[in-house]
């Protein structure tokens, strides 16, 4: 049976380095492009990349039922600002696209359900005495955070609704090789930092990214999905997935200059970063259930990451 990817990002190709060890077919889909990137990622795995927008469920239905898809890994989304330069479309997209893939899989009769969701569901506006456990209130009253918020609440009704079977990873920022065509300002930003430091330039940084955040190597989190694809339903839905550190954006740099001791940083003159992760996400769940945790040091991801640039290039 075959598991289709929506998007064909950084989560979802991560993720595929994973599922094609297993032999496993393997379905993206994408409203862009991205069979050179795919190809370039993702060598000689055994892939189909089909060009259709979740926000087409006719499209959607289809693909799944001709692939007979078994597992949805849903990772397809805008992020951050790009939700909030066009709301009405980020809505759109975020939301709407999440009910179509949770109408198509229950339409084609899928079985499972990988939905990838992100630590900004939680409202750190509100006071937490320790690490953000998945029980802690969601919705903090950004736009592409309740996004990400209301994206859950869909799948959890519609789960209980029609019974299909899902796993929820609330991943903490990402970094590692990818286009970042979704959005991902932070992802770019890391990726920026390190192809600067590679080619002997200044990184020029506006200052409202340098913001405090917890990080995530890509490679880690393609085995966590790789796990809530195939492991055995859990009796819990949600799971944080992260390094359980908040880093300042200085620790970050201070991280990739371990690796890459020429960077150069320049901060562009702005207003400061409009929000703060004050608490990182409490992981413990991801281990005791799922038997997940980061395999990669800050030092070895970046030196990864490295080798992944050298290889197959950037973006």
């Amino acid at each position: 049976m075959t598991t289709l990817i929506t998007g064909a990002g950084l989560v979802g190709t991560s993720f595929a380095q994973f599922a094609a060890r297993r032999d496993v077919p393997l379905v993206f889909y994408d409203a862009q492009s991205q069979g050179d990137f795919l190809e370039r990622k993702l060598p000689g795995a055994d892939i189909e990349f089909v060009q259709g927008d979740i926000l087409d469920l006719p499209a959607l239905l289809h693909t799944m039922t001709k692939h007979r898809v078994d597992t949805v890994v849903h990772t397809a989304g805008l992020i951050g600002n790009k939700v909030a330069e066009a709301p009405y479309t980020g809505i759109r997209i975020n939301v709407l696209g999440t009910i179509n893939v949770l109408e198509a899989v229950r339409l084609a009769g899928a079985r499972r359900l990988v939905h990838i969701s992100s630590l900004s569901v939680y409202d750190q506006r509100r006071d937490c005495p320790g690490p953000l456990r998945e029980d802690f209130p969601r919705g903090n009253g950004r736009l592409y955070d309740n996004t990400k918020t209301a994206k859950e609440l869909m799948v959890e009704v519609y789960q209980r609704l029609h019974g299909f079977e899902v796993i929820a990873l609330r991943l903490a920022k990402l970094y590692g090789l990818g286009r970042f065509r979704g959005g991902s300002s932070g992802g770019r930003l890391i990726q920026s930092l390190v192809e600067c430091a590679l080619r002997g330039q200044v990184a020029r940084v506006p200052r409202p990214l340098t913001t405090d955040f917890e990080y995530v190597y890509a490679k880690d989190v393609g085995r966590a999905v790789d796990i809530a694809a195939t492991i055995p339903l859990p009796a819990r839905m949600h799971f944080n997935i992260g390094s359980g550190e908040v880093l300042t954006f200085d620790a970050l740099v201070a991280a990739i200059k371990e690796v890459l001791p020429t960077l150069e940083v320049e901060i562009l003159p702005g207003p400061p970063p409009p929000l703060q992760v004050k608490q990182p996400m409490d992981r413990s769940l991801a281990r005791d259930v799922l038997g997940w945790e980061p395999r990669y040091t800050m030092g070895e991801a970046f030196r990864d990451f490295v080798a992944d640039l050298e290889k197959v290039g950037g973006q």
